[in-house]
């Protein structure tokens, strides 16, 4: 009888843990359930935005369910990566035990999109195309992405 591998526990940080890191949680579990265990979090967060919900399900992803949590809810929990989606939570990541690696991983905030609604999509569903691809490649990948310092 095979033994169960381990599944990765994962933290997917940004700063208001309303698109990218929530977008990194709803791929990770759609995609990658069986390799890891995925959460979100922000420093400042600020709910999930219904545009990337709306694009999440044009993708076939339901985050719907998902909450806005600020990442002390998780200090006292182990993972064994923290990944940060952006350049303030890079920042502002506070210190996990010394076994958790740290790594960064940027995208362009799309909540900050302007324009017209369909140009604001747009956006939102470039971003949440590049943070599929990114985690279509974990866990592999992390061994290379920036480790954050």
């Amino acid at each position: 009888m095979k033994s169960q591998q381990k599944k990765l526990r994962i933290l997917f940080l940004c700063t208001g843990n309303s698109c990218r890191s929530q977008m990194a949680e709803g791929w990770a579990r759609h995609l990658k359930s069986k390799r890891m265990e995925a959460f979100s979090a922000g420093v400042e967060p600020r709910g999930v935005n219904p545009r990337a919900i709306r694009v999440m399900k044009e993708a076939g992803v339901d985050i719907s369910g998902q909450r806005s949590k600020h990442v002390r809810e998780f200090l006292d929990q182990s993972f064994d990566y923290v990944v940060t989606l952006c350049a303030e939570a890079r920042e502002g990541c506070p210190v996990f035990p010394s076994k958790t690696e740290h790594r960064h991983k940027g995208f362009e905030d799309p909540a900050a999109a302007t324009g017209t609604e369909e140009e604001i999509l747009s956006v939102f569903r470039k971003v949440r195309d590049q943070i599929g691809s990114f985690v279509e490649t974990l866990p592999d990948s992390l061994e290379h992405v920036e480790e954050r310092k």
